[in-house]
């Protein structure tokens, strides 16, 4: 299993955080591979979420499934279909952190394990002579600049302006 943790540094209260991080309908906005997010459900425990990426020649839909919730700390989440991966987006408060014009800050943590290998060969139909495993290849390392493009808009959603934010990367594969 591979595992990614992230995290950022937020200037608000987990409580102000914690309802952007959940509402996955908005991630289109924060990455250039996400077209479209279906829900089925309310963003509680059982909800579903079908997760249109598009990159280069290539189209799938993952669903994932909120499995655990508690707000204002964490959202849990599991892939359903085509992958064995899961995750977290934990938000802890820092108020430590917050620089000298902020009252507050939060530490947003993102956790993604998964097994590239797990992938269902037949979930995605690949161009004549590509691989899945040479996508895998030229995926991963996109997946660190993606994730700085994701925690920049979503910081930007979050205060209210754009700025600057410093993406600590704790693991990767």
């Amino acid at each position: 299993m591979d595992r990614i943790l992230l995290s950022t540094l937020a200037h608000r209260s987990p409580e102000e955080v914690f309802p952007y991080v959940r509402s996955f309908a908005d991630y289109p906005r924060y990455t250039d591979h996400l077209r479209d997010v279906r829900v089925n459900g309310d963003g509680t425990v059982g909800s579903v979420y079908d997760l249109e990426l598009a990159w280069w020649k290539l189209s799938y839909t993952a669903r994932s499934k909120v499995i655990e919730v508690s707000a204002p700390e964490s959202l849990e989440w599991q892939l359903v279909t085509d992958i064995d991966a899961r995750g977290e987006w934990r938000v802890k408060p820092e108020p430590e952190s917050a620089p000298p014009t902020e009252e507050t800050a939060s530490r947003i943590y993102f956790e993604a394990v998964y097994d590239p290998h797990s992938a269902d060969k037949n979930a995605v139909s690949l161009p004549r002579f590509v691989s899945l495993d040479w996508v895998v290849q030229k995926v991963e390392p996109k997946l660190l600049s993606e994730a700085e493009r994701v925690v920049e808009r979503l910081v930007a959603d979050i205060e209210g302006r754009r700025r600057d934010v410093e993406l600590t990367v704790h693991e990767m594969p």
